[in-house]
């Protein structure tokens, strides 16, 4: 006789009625436990009675059990969800269900009140696009997560990620385009604050090393890009290193709008290669980052941990810059498009 189950959860005891064997044969056979004496047939029948009822196993005790919950949990900084990142993950997230495992994510908020994930979910690993905080680190630890990554003496640029590589690149391209005096165009979006201020950071390093003086930084959008831009010229600025495509798009939009041609007076380069790059007119010069390469080398990393094993130490995806009509104006300089 078929027990009705459907109002709660199905449970090995349900199958053990069904099939008239005991709780423990049910969870040798679910479990594939080795070295037991059970018929075929009766792995066949308790198998059949668990697809019939709709048994799924419960995941925490399963988790318990094993000592592995098959989960990873991504901790996101508090940004909007721009078109890097959103590859970046989805990249990851193939990779480790390829692997078996799911990748969650979280992101924690100033005064959130939510309890984190990493004590509700029994992560394996807890992964973060920056590195977390000691304090973080050891509340991540004290939940029994044993894999934190990158932690607080952990650099990201020791895990082989290259995020340093793209202000470079720009301020180098805008300085083979022999242009002398450079500026940066960052949002103004509080959330981005600090990576925008890391990039900046950056940028104005490459342009000391390049003797091209201080590298001013002025938060625009689209209300206040014509006014940034008269500014520039007026100061004498020919080329400008914009947080992302969609400043660079901000600062071009204005400049032509002026009657300031872009690249001759202005050249712009942009950050993260987003397909607006592409379809502006005129195209974007922009910093190409292998977000997919690296989410399989972020999932390559959480497997690695989990595991207990060594890190990865294969290539790691580099950015390149993909010069377009925004800054190519040089003889033989052709754009990608």
């Amino acid at each position: 006789m078929t027990h009705t189950t459907a109002d709660r959860r199905v449970t090995a005891a349900d199958i053990a009625r069904e099939v008239g064997v005991s709780r423990a044969t049910v969870g040798f056979v679910l479990n594939s436990t080795p070295g037991q004496t059970i018929s075929e047939m009766t792995k066949s029948r308790v198998i059949a009675a668990a697809q019939r009822l709709g048994y799924r196993p419960h995941l925490a005790a399963k988790a318990l059990a094993s000592g592995r919950s098959k989960i990873v949990l991504l901790v996101l900084p508090d940004w909007p969800m721009e078109y890097s990142m959103s590859r970046h993950i989805d990249q990851a997230s193939t990779a480790l269900d390829e692997a078996g495992y799911s990748l969650v994510t979280m992101t924690p908020h100033v005064g959130g009140r939510a309890r984190p994930l990493w004590e509700t979910l029994q992560p394996d690993v807890v992964l973060g696009m920056v590195p977390f905080t000691r304090e973080q680190a050891d509340m991540i630890r004290a939940a029994g997560v044993t894999a934190v990554i990158p932690g607080p003496d952990q650099p990201l640029s020791a895990e082989g990620f290259s995020w340093g590589d793209g202000p470079r690149l720009q301020v180098n391209h805008l300085a083979e385009q022999g242009r002398r005096r450079l500026a940066f165009a960052a949002p103004t979006d509080v959330r981005l604050s600090e990576i925008s201020t890391a990039r900046h950071r950056i940028a104005s390093a490459a342009c000391d090393a390049l003797g091209r003086g201080a590298l001013a930084s002025v938060r625009i959008d689209a209300e206040t890009a014509r006014d940034a831009v008269s500014d520039w010229r007026v100061n004498g600025v020919d080329g400008i290193v914009a947080y992302n495509d969609e400043i660079a798009a901000i600062v071009v939009g204005a400049a032509l709008r002026l009657g300031i041609s872009v690249p001759e007076q202005l050249a712009v380069v942009g950050h993260d290669d987003a397909p607006l790059a592409r379809l502006f007119v005129p195209s974007l010069s922009s910093v190409f980052i292998d977000d997919e390469g690296l989410g399989r080398h972020v999932a390559q990393l959480a497997l690695s941990a989990a595991l207990g094993e060594a890190p990865p130490t294969g290539h790691v995806p580099r950015a390149r810059l993909i010069p377009r009509e925004s800054t190519a104006i040089r003889i033989g300089l052709r754009s990608d498009s």
